[in-house]
């Protein structure tokens, strides 16, 4: 088996940005070897380490072995499964057994997973190669793209820019066509916010379907989800990590539904709420434009748009005495012992989530469990729920917080996406322009209760309409800065 030679674009092999569904069906045809596609892929990472630094860990002999299982099914005739051949980085938030599994932070450089999470378990089952572990912001906790121990991942569409976080090297390698899917977490918006800055679609499904073990430092909070470069790769991946599991308590024990058929479906006659704010967000004037533009194309479609001001009130409070009370619950020890190993941006939040009373804590609990109910009581009225991913686009590398946000803290300029963490919403960011700058910027989407096939619905009906995935970085800051 030999893929069809072509002429390379800018050095790079003819098929590093085929999508993974197009991938598949030339592998099942014969027309291209797995083993050749892993190969390139494991070129790719490595010759983009210098300057996009997307990976922790390359994973080479297990890339290897899957595609070489891949090549023999497909020879033999077998269905090998849903993503056979398929290369895929995973976050290093993510269990893969007996590979490193960091978290971003130097205190767990040498820590080795002793189990497959379940995402990574059902990946490989459905014959995916996973050539490497993708780099992260420390435990997750920022929505830039540095930590202590990984350095800076750079975004392809600008290497000073950055790729937002936490899936930072998920959003790098994509982008720059090394894998057509990675595996992503979101804790506050870790898959959605380098989906926006990196011209990628990601979707965290509703909080459950796709479960989480082992045990997250914010289980609450926590989502594993694809990031593609096109609606329906994404909605392959979803396809084949979504389903319950007994390990994970908050496991949704029903069907998983089609998301591929989704995606054929028109959405036409959905009731659809756009807010540039929130009510509290302060977004920039260009990205703001750009997202609303991407909304008013859903009533070209015959779905209807109605302007909403104010959805509710802030609630980064809340999330934060969550999210980060849990991280410093974890790492506790080592903020008193080995705090120079932490990043101090994060050490920082931390003590705050730690200096509160269980009072102030549980207080918070059921102000949460408030939030979600008036969350629920406005998608009565509506399908989805539009609004810009990000405030801003990609902003200079080794900022915590772009520059007109001054003054907001490490998480709370993302003003979009952690409320929907809060009350485990589906919610997607899909492409939807450039600014003049040459930078993506992302719509996001947010969907009922377990309504995902809503979102795959809108958003593919967005990609036929204005289509992104022939957009591509330039090859030379890819390569060589």
């Amino acid at each position: 088996m030999r893929p069809p030679r072509a002429p390379s674009l800018d050095g790079r092999d003819e098929l590093s940005f085929v999508p993974a569904i197009d991938l598949l069906r030339l592998i099942r045809s014969k027309a291209v070897s797995p083993v050749e596609i892993a190969a390139r892929a494991l070129r790719e990472a490595e010759s983009t380490q210098s300057t996009l630094n997307a990976f922790v860990t390359l994973t080479p002999e297990i890339a290897m072995d899957a595609a070489r299982r891949a090549e023999r099914a497909v020879m033999a005739g077998e269905d090998h499964g849903l993503l056979s051949g398929l290369p895929l980085s995973v976050k290093d938030l993510t269990a893969v057994k007996d590979v490193r599994f960091t978290s971003g932070s130097r205190t767990l450089a040498d820590f080795v997973a002793p189990v497959d999470s379940p995402a990574a378990e059902r990946v490989k089952a459905q014959g995916a190669v996973i050539i490497g572990k993708t780099t992260t912001t420390e435990f997750g906790c920022k929505g830039s793209s540095d930590s202590p121990l990984t350095g800076q991942t750079r975004n392809p569409w600008n290497l000073g820019k950055t790729t937002g976080g936490s899936s930072a090297g998920a959003g790098a390698s994509v982008a720059a066509g090394i894998t057509p899917f990675a595996l992503g977490t979101d804790g506050g918006g870790s898959i959605r916010i380098p989906s926006s800055l990196c011209g990628l679609f990601g979707i965290k499904a509703h909080f459950g379907r796709v479960p989480v073990f082992p045990v997250a430092a914010t289980p609450t909070l926590a989502h594993v989800g694809p990031m593609a470069r096109t609606v329906r790769d994404a909605a392959l991946l979803l396809a084949a990590i979504s389903g319950f599991d007994a390990r994970d308590p908050a496991s949704v024990a029903a069907d998983v539904p089609d998301y591929l058929a989704a995606c054929e479906t028109p959405p036409k006659g959905l009731r659809i709420a756009w807010s540039p704010t929130l009510g509290y967000a302060r977004p920039n004037p260009e990205v703001a434009s750009l997202a609303e533009k991407g909304a008013c194309v859903f009533e070209d479609m015959g779905c209807s748009v109605e302007p909403v001001e104010k959805v509710f009130d802030d609630p980064i409070d809340l999330w934060m005495a969550e999210f980060y009370a849990g991280v410093g619950t974890r790492l506790k020890k080592t903020l008193i012992e080995q705090r120079e190993l932490i990043d101090p941006a994060v050490a920082n939040v931390l003590d705050n989530a730690l200096d509160q009373t269980i009072d102030e804590y549980y207080g918070r609990v059921f102000a949460r469990y408030e939030f979600r109910e008036k969350v629920r009581r406005f998608f009565e009225r509506f399908d989805l729920l539009l609004t810009p991913t990000t405030p801003v686009a990609a902003f200079d590398i080794g900022r915590d917080v772009p520059p007109e946000l001054d003054g907001a803290n490490i998480v709370s300029w993302v003003a979009y996406t952690y409320p929907f963490n809060l009350c485990g919403l589906p919610a997607a960011s899909i492409p939807c322009g450039f600014t003049a700058a040459g930078l993506p910027v992302g719509l996001h989407v947010v969907g009922r209760a377990l309504g995902e096939t809503t979102i795959f619905s809108a958003a593919a009906a967005f990609e036929m309409a204005r289509p992104w995935a022939d957009r591509r970085p330039p090859q030379t800051d890819a390569r060589t800065g």
